[in-house]
């Protein structure tokens, strides 16, 4: 039957971040991805793919159109086009900020693999909300999903005014801040909570000036051994998986 006119230019669409916005849904590609999704209960808007594809999804989505290699190639974003796409609606969660938790904060993050991967490690070490500055990388850009490995149904993630977020916290909620820096206390031997937030900075610049004085807890991430020659710094998701693992250790080791 092939993919619609409609259907193709629904795709087409959402590779722009402002088509995303407005009609709330994203593109996934991918037979393990798009499973991996459907399993979590993302709602499907339509799926289109090759025949012996289409199978493995079975019954769960009611609009499924069969498509040829060349219009797959037509529409899809991968260099080598997968045999799975699907049109999902974006998860919808709460707007309240959960404070009893640890929350990730990203502060301009660019690149998508870096934030596809930083999603993923946030799911993994139970991380479920992540906030934005709204110059970060958009996390339901396909890029983005493809990286996060299905993680991108599993954490709450929003764009927000980290200035405003900030300010609250003073005001309201008094959670500790923490961020990584070259002068920061070693993350293995400092206090630790296991509620607040931890901020992460853009890939060259770090955190941004106008955030570094909100921040309450200044830690640094030590090489081995101490004072040896080394790379100027981690990159930030790899970054990002220490952090979060040695939060999480804490919970082990008490």
């Amino acid at each position: 039957m092939g993919i619609s006119i409609s259907k193709k230019k629904q795709i087409q669409q959402l590779a722009q971040k402002k088509q995303r916005d407005e009609q709330g849904r994203f593109v996934a590609e991918g037979v393990k991805l798009v499973g991996d999704l459907l399993a979590a209960g993302l709602k499907p808007v339509f799926i289109v793919g090759y025949a012996e594809a289409i199978k493995t999804i079975g019954q769960r989505c009611a609009d499924v159109q069969e498509c040829t290699e060349q219009e797959m190639k037509a529409v899809s974003s991968l260099k080598t086009p997968s045999p799975l796409l699907a049109v999902f609606e974006k998860p919808k969660h709460s707007e309240n900020i959960d404070t009893k938790q640890l929350i990730l904060v990203l502060d301009e993050i660019q690149d998508p693999g870096n934030m596809g991967t930083i999603i993923r490690v946030a799911d993994w070490f139970g991380i479920k909300q992540i906030l934005c500055s709204d110059n970060c990388a958009d996390a339901f850009g396909p890029k983005v999903v493809q990286s996060t490995m299905g993680a991108i149904a599993r954490v709450a993630i929003r764009e927000t005014n980290l200035g405003d977020l900030f300010a609250r916290n003073a005001r309201e909620w008094h959670l500790p801040v923490y961020g990584t820096f070259l002068e920061g206390e070693n993350i293995y031997t400092a206090k630790l909570e296991q509620r607040g937030f931890v901020i992460m900075g853009n890939e060259g610049k770090g955190i941004s000036n106008e955030l570094k004085p909100l921040i309450t807890n200044k830690l640094f991430i030590p090489n081995y051994p101490a004072g040896s020659p080394t790379s100027e710094s981690l990159n930030v998701a790899t970054a990002t998986a220490v952090v979060c693992s040695e939060f999480r250790r804490r919970i082990f080791c008490k």
